[in-house]
């Protein structure tokens, strides 16, 4: 994949959680959480100014691996952000990242000053980097 930049999101109803990642050094590391209402905006700013080559998008399942409520609307959500953003969007599981942001936080003192909604993007940011291209899957 040419990205210069990758940028991780967990969207929630009320607020985005951005992280972002160099193709090159492939670490994930939180950034910034904006509010849903007006993201995309943000968002559109965010990829031409730092060379965002695609969108890692957390999608919401319950434990089963079943679409619940919030998987709609996030997807829902990609349907219009890819109508704004002209760059690859991916799916990556986002099961647990929350509780492994909260968990990190409490634990590490590095990531307590990080917002949590960031963090978990992050999380999920760097599932995506690990997994083999083969697994990565398109919006």
């Amino acid at each position: 994949m040419e990205a210069k930049e990758f940028l991780g999101l967990d969207v929630g109803e009320k607020r985005i959680g951005v992280a972002r990642a160099s193709a090159l050094a492939m670490l994930a590391e939180p950034l910034t959480t904006i509010a849903a209402e007006g993201g995309l905006d943000k968002l559109k700013e965010m990829v031409a100014e730092r060379g965002v080559g695609a969108l890692v998008v957390g999608l919401p399942r319950n434990l089963s691996g079943d679409d619940t409520a919030q998987t709609t609307t996030v997807r829902d959500w990609v349907a219009r952000a890819k109508q704004a953003i002209e760059k690859p969007f991916f799916w990556q599981d986002e099961a647990l990242t929350s509780i492994a942001a909260a968990k990190l936080q409490a634990t590490n003192s590095k990531f307590q000053t990080k917002d949590i909604d960031a963090l978990a993007a992050a999380i999920l940011l760097q599932d995506f980097l690990d997994a083999p291209e083969s697994q990565r899957v398109l919006c």
